[in-house]
C-alpha cells in the first residue's frame, strides 16, 4: 500500500529522514519523533533512516527496537544507505551525519570532507525530496554544512528551507540563567544565539525576560533579574560557548540526548509556530537585510516561526559591545564559507 494515500481517513504521514541514523543523536531522536514530540500526537510519520553501508547492521538493530516499541504514529520505517531511497518524497530532513574532526585533522581538511558529503546530499534532495522539504543540519560545522547543502540544492529547493541547529545553544543559555536565578526554565524567554554554532557564537540576554520573577505576575528583563553584569558578559558567554567541549571532556562523547531534545524543539516550533511574543534561535539563510550580517551565510538569528516558515525578528536594539560579537562570529562564518566554496564545484555556470 502507498502510505501517502490514506484508506481510512487518517492524516497523511509526514516523511522524515534522519541521516547518520546509526549515531548517538539519532538513537535518542527517533524515539522522540515516534512519540509525536515534534509534530504532534495526532500526526503519523514515516521514518527514513540513512547511514553509510558499514552501519546497515546497526540500522537493522534500531529498526527492531522501533518495531518493538509498537508506536501507533509510526506507519513505516525505511533503513538504507542509498540517498535516492532515503530522500524520496520526504517532508523533513534532519542531517545528523557528517565527517567528524579526527586527531591531527586541519579545519580546512574537515571542511573539504564535509563539502563533498553535503554537496552530494544537497543534489540528492533536489532530485528526490519534496520541493517543500524542510532541512535541519546538525552535523558540524553545521552552519557551513547547511550552506553547502542549500547551495547544491538550489534553485530546485529554496535556500530559505535550509536551517542549522542553534537551539541547543539557546537551551543551554536558558538553563544557565534559570539556574542562576533558581527559577524554572520555562520562566526564561527570548535569549538569542547569534552567529555560528562554534566557540564564537554570541549568547545574548539583552532582549530576554523572566516571567513571575521575583514575584508572581512580574516580567523582569533577564539582565536586571540576574543583576550581575560581570557574570552575564563574562562567564555566562564563555560557558555557553564552551559547553559542548565540556560535555565531551566529561562523557568522552559529544552531546546526544540534549542535541536530540533541541532538534525536537526546533522542528516543533518550525512546524507549529512560536507563541505570541516569543522568539527562538535558528541558523537561517542571511539575505543581508538584518543586523548588518552579509548575504549568503547560514547565520543564527532570533526568529518567529509559523507552520513551516520563519521570519527574522527585525530591529532589535543592539549595543556597540553586542555588535562587535555579532560581527566576530560573522567573520568566522565568512572565512568558513570562503574556504568551503574553494572545494565546491557545481559544474559549468556555477560560482
Amino acid at each position: 500500500m502507498d502510505i501517502r494515500t490514506s484508506q481510512d481517513g487518517e492524516r497523511r504521514p509526514l516523511r522524515v529522514c534522519i541521516t547518520g541514523a546509526a549515531g548517538q543523536i539519532a538513537y535518542s531522536l527517533v524515539f522522540m519523533l515516534a512519540k509525536g514530540e515534534a509534530f504532534g500526537k495526532e500526526q503519523p510519520i514515516a521514518l527514513h533512516l540513512l547511514d553509510i553501508a558499514p552501519m546497515e547492521t546497526a540500522l537493522s538493530g534500531l529498526l527492531m527496537e522501533i518495531e518493538d516499541c509498537a508506536f501507533p504514529l509510526v506507519k513505516e520505517v525505511i533503513t538504507t544507505s542509498k540517498l535516492e531511497v532515503a530522500f524520496k518524497n520526504i517532508d523533513y530532513a534532519v542531517m545528523c551525519g557528517a565527517m567528524p574532526r579526527r586527531e591531527g585533522m586541519e579545519r580546512k581538511d574537515l571542511l573539504k570532507a564535509n563539502v563533498a558529503i553535503f554537496k552530494e546530499q544537497g543534489k540528492a534532495l533536489a532530485e528526490h525530496a519534496s520541493r517543500n522539504v524542510r532541512v535541519l543540519v546538525v552535523g558540524n560545522p553545521a552552519n557551513t554544512n547547511a550552506l553547502i547543502c542549500a547551495t547544491a540544492a538550489a534553485p530546485t529547493i529554496p535556500k530559505e528551507n535550509f536551517t542549522c541547529l542553534t537551539r541547543l545553544d539557546q537551551n543551554r543559555a536558558t538553563s544557565a540563567v534559570a539556574r542562576r536565578l533558581n527559577a524554572n526554565v520555562d520562566q526564561v524567554r527570548n535569549i538569542v544565539i547569534w552567529g555560528n554554532h562554534s566557540s564564537t557564537q554570541f549568547p545574548d540576554v539583552s532582549h530576554a525576560y523572566v516571567n513571575n520573577h521575583p514575584v508572581i505576575g512580574s516580567k523582569t528583563p533577564a539582565r536586571a533579574a540576574v543583576a550581575d553584569d560581570e557574570w552575564i558578559d563574562g562567564a555566562f558567554v564563555s560557558d555557553i560557548q564552551q559547553r559542548g567541549a565540556k560535555v565531551i571532556a566529561a562523557r568522552k562523547l559529544s552531546s546526544a540526548a540534549s542535541a536530540a531534545n533541541a532538534i525536537v524543539d526546533h522542528l516543533r516550533d518550525w512546524a507549529k509556530g512560536t507563541s505570541e511574543g516569543q522568539f527562538v534561535s535558528m541558523g537561517v539563510w542571511s539575505t543581508g537585510a538584518h543586523y548588518g550580517v552579509k548575504e549568503g551565510l547560514i547565520y543564527s538569528f532570533p526568529v518567529t516561526t509559523f507552520k513551516g516558515g520563519y521570519t527574522v525578528v527585525p530591529d532589535l536594539e543592539v549595543s556597540p559591545a553586542a555588535l562587535k560579537k555579532i560581527q566576530a562570529t560573522e567573520a568566522e562564518l565568512v572565512e568558513e564559507r570562503d574556504t568551503a566554496l574553494e572545494f565546491l564545484d557545481l559544474g559549468a555556470g556555477s560560482k
